[in-house]
């Protein structure tokens, strides 16, 4: 098995990298990103790191070249953003690697995508892959995804869609790292009544799902699937204790949900009729602080044979571990 790794210089990129090379079966990584961090690199016989643009096709030909197996785990994920940006990141890359996956006999292409592409300013419990979409997406993130799913579907090559909510754990610089930021600068309140329920997915998690799509058979491939641990947490709990663990005491006031909503409109118009930088508040970014959001994982138990490995209290260890040792880095 020879694997082509994109993103594997983002959190669960690297993630992924760090078990496939631990995988007898796979001879060989390709792992391309756009950068490396040093706290998300590999050095191993396995691995050969091509740093590149997806949006190029010469380079997404050369990386695919020889492989046997994708996982597309990079993507411009982003609350806000230029959908010209979205597209070329998320659906014109998505292209370029199935146009080349054609020309190489790709065996799996296992894609990441996301359950943002559910997400509404609204409750929404137990999910299933099934269940009609929004008529209108979100954001520019969802919209793209959902527009880079429907390419792999059409594109005639074995592939098991993933998508995975909430990723936490060892590695995470997006989601508790920017809560954090908020939290010391000051910004961060309770949104709603601090009571909404959600999935949380310790990334190994999701790893492992990866590595049982690399091996789905017949009967589980060409589907997609929910990724999450089954066992719903109070967001605002998890938030609080992850902060206590690096001695900061948790916010109390709340801000009711219409407000916070009415003002993060007002900051989209004003981005929009100016310079498209993203407001400190989004709808979105309200909605998912304020909803409650849980998903069915019974498709992917029942055909991929996933079962949650890590807790959610896990993942919060190991994360605090990891940005006390680097968070002046």
């Amino acid at each position: 098995m020879k694997v082509l790794l994109t993103g594997a210089t983002g959190f669960l990129g690297f993630r992924t990298l760090e078990k496939l090379v631990l995988q007898p079966e796979v001879e060989k990584i390709i792992a391309t990103g756009r950068t490396i961090k040093e706290t998300h690199y590999i050095n191993h016989p396995k691995v050969e790191y091509r740093l590149g643009d997806l949006s190029e096709k010469e380079f997404v030909y050369n990386l695919v070249r020889g492989c046997t197996h994708i996982i597309h785990a990079a993507a411009l994920s982003s609350p806000w953003g230029k959908l010209d940006e979205f597209h070329t990141a998320n659906v014109v890359s998505q292209q370029n690697l199935l146009d080349a996956a054609k020309k190489n006999e790709i065996q799996k292409y296992v894609f990441i995508s996301t359950p943002c592409l559910y997400f509404e300013l609204k409750n929404k419990m137990n999910i299933k892959e099934s269940d009609t979409l929004p008529s209108k997406f979100i954001n520019a993130y969802a919209s793209t995804k959902h527009q880079a799913e429907l390419e792999l579907e059409k594109a005639e090559i074995p592939y098991v869609i993933l998508r995975p909510r909430g990723l936490i754990g060892r590695g995470d610089t997006v989601i508790m790292p920017r809560l954090i930021r908020a939290y010391d600068e000051g910004k961060l309140k309770i949104i709603g009544d601090g009571d909404n329920i959600v999935d949380l997915t310790p990334v190994a998690n999701v790893v492992h799902a990866i590595q049982l799509s690399l091996k789905a058979d017949l009967k589980a491939s060409n589907k997609t699937y929910n990724i999450a641990n089954g066992t719903p947490v109070k967001l605002w709990a998890y938030i609080a204790e992850v902060l206590r663990k690096l001695d900061k005491e948790p916010p109390t006031k709340k801000v009711p949900f219409g407000l916070a909503k009415f003002i993060a409109q007002l900051m989209e118009i004003k981005s929009r009729l100016t310079n498209m930088k993203e407001p400190v508040l989004t709808k979105y970014g309200i909605g998912i602080l304020a909803k409650s959001f849980t998903i069915d994982i019974s498709k992917a138990r029942e055909l991929l044979g996933y079962e949650p490995k890590v807790s959610a209290e896990e993942a919060i260890e190991e994360f605090v571990k990891w940005y006390r040792e680097n968070e002046k880095s």
